[in-house]
Order: structure tokens, then sequence, then C-alpha cells
């Protein structure tokens, strides 16, 4: 069981854009790693982009489990795992991560943001910390 991506986006008006996201992609080969890592980016987007405002859901796509959380403020988070990783877990470590980011990450930045422009540090501890369940 294995997390691969956790990013944080929003869904503005008119598109989607990703604000932080941490992955792990130590279990590919050297040459895929940039490759897959632009997959995730690109599927997390396309997920929320095609969500509706205050829904959860859990996509397929390829051999990975795509759960998506959009709340109703348009602050989104996607965690990408195998299909083995439970998915209730999944939505629990969404909800954490999307209520501390908007503590600590003002709403005005949200619009504007990118991965360079916002200071949040937590997405690589938490995928790490959820690596494997149960720990």
């Amino acid at each position: 069981m294995r997390l691969y991506s956790l990013s944080v986006l929003y869904k503005g008006d008119p598109k989607v854009h990703l604000l932080k996201a941490a992955y792990d992609v130590s279990t590919f080969n050297f040459f895929q790693r940039s490759s897959v890592q632009e997959f995730m980016t690109f599927t997390s987007q396309l997920i929320v982009e095609r969500s509706e405002l205050g829904s959860r859901a859990s996509v397929k796509e390829q051999e990975y489990l795509c759960h998506v959380y959009v709340r109703n403020d348009g602050l989104a988070g996607v965690v990408i795992a195998d299909n083995e990783y439970p998915q209730r877990v999944c939505f629990t470590l969404l909800d954490k991560v999307l209520d501390e980011f908007s503590r600590q990450v003002s709403k005005m930045d949200w619009p504007s943001g990118s991965p360079a422009t916002i200071s949040y540090a937590a997405l690589d501890g938490y995928l790490s910390k959820y690596q494997v369940w149960p720990p």
C-alpha cells in the first residue's frame, strides 16, 4: 500500500492551479520519475477541474486510485495512491491537510499562488507519515 502524491490545488475561475504538492516516485525507474510526476500533477488538476465544489470522489486512473476533495471555498486536495490503500484514510488525510493549509496560508493568496510562492512545508511530512498503512 503506497501513496504517490499529495496535492493542494485551487479551483478558481477560469481554471485550476496547483498551490503545493509532494511526490514519492522512489519506486519508479530513475528515468521515468519526472514523467510520472508530470502525469500525477496533470491528473490532479484534471480531476479537480471536473469535480463540483463541495464534493468528494475516488477516480481510477490507470493502476492508481485518485481521491479528490473539493471544498466549497475552492480549496481542493488530491491523493494518488495504489488500489489497496484505504479510501477512508485518504479522505481523513485530505481533511487534515486542507484544514491546516487554510489556517496557515491566507485565502488572498490562493487565486494567484503557485508552488514557488506558497510557504507550506507539511506535505512531505504527511506523505511519508501516511506512506504505509497500517503503520
